[in-house]
């Protein structure tokens, strides 16, 4: 487990902020796979610090929960008037039965203590008809990501904090839930340099990075730094990401 009110809880704003227009790729492109209609009720769980919680509303145009079990997270998220900010976690969502009609999961998946109860607990927020956007990784989809070489373990570290695509679909079954045969890719990251890639992986507010020993960090820091120096205006690689849509039969 990361402990997002200590180290990670300090650094994760200055490490993992997206520029205005990043959040509105992203929600634009969340609004490909939901209904049309406005107003729409929105969850964000596990938010953090509220990335894309705010543009959420304004995308949607409903109420926005953003569930964070997290109290430094929650204290640093960016307010807005559409959007409440609840302590709470995956297994145990703090809003009532067919509340919302879609739950947004960002990169979340992976810290669930208990990913069937949590996809249960979808599930019972979600209004009949309702969808879930589980954007993760999977265990056997696992992209090629250029700043592994810099930290040899990483890959395999990554590979292991997530499920394949086949037993998250199992687990969505179980839970009441029904994926959608493929995962979707979307492409909406900020396209970056490697000096910007370097500034911002260097607060180490990948969860990655609490996972890997002292040693490899501080070598694969001094080569990236190095490389980041020399040639700065590289452009680097934009990733698409994977999500699993899930859907609340009606």
């Amino acid at each position: 487990m990361v402990d997002y009110d200590g180290r990670m809880g300090r650094v994760y704003v200055a490490g993992r902020r997206m520029p205005a227009a990043e959040v509105q790729r992203w929600t634009a492109a969340f609004a490909t796979y939901l209904p049309d209609r406005r107003p729409l009720d929105v969850l964000d769980l596990g938010c953090g610090t509220g990335r894309l919680t705010p543009g959420l509303a304004d995308e949607f145009q409903g109420r926005v929960y953003g569930v964070e079990p997290s109290d430094r997270m929650r204290e640093a998220a960016e307010q807005h008037p559409s959007v409440s900010y609840l302590k709470g976690s995956a297994e145990e969502i703090p809003l009532p039965e067919a509340s919302v009609d879609a739950v947004l999961m960002f990169l979340t998946f992976h810290h669930w203590t208990d990913p069937l109860q949590g996809l249960r607990e979808v599930h019972r927020v979600l209004r009949p008809g309702g969808v879930g956007l589980l954007r993760t990784q999977f265990a056997d989809l696992m992209p090629e990501l250029f700043w592994y070489e810099y930290f040899p373990s990483a890959r395999e570290v990554d590979a292991g904090m997530y499920l394949t695509l086949a037993a998250t679909k199992e687990l969505a079954v179980e839970a009441g839930l029904v994926p959608d045969d493929d995962v979707v890719r979307i492409s909406a990251e900020e396209p970056r340099t490697l000096q910007e890639r370097y500034e911002r992986l260097s607060h180490r507010a990948l969860s990655t990075f609490e996972h890997l020993p002292a040693d490899e960090l501080d070598r694969g820091f001094a080569r990236f730094a190095a490389d980041a120096e020399r040639d700065p205006d590289r452009a680097m690689p934009v990733y698409d990401a994977t999500t699993l849509v899930l859907t609340r039969p009606s």
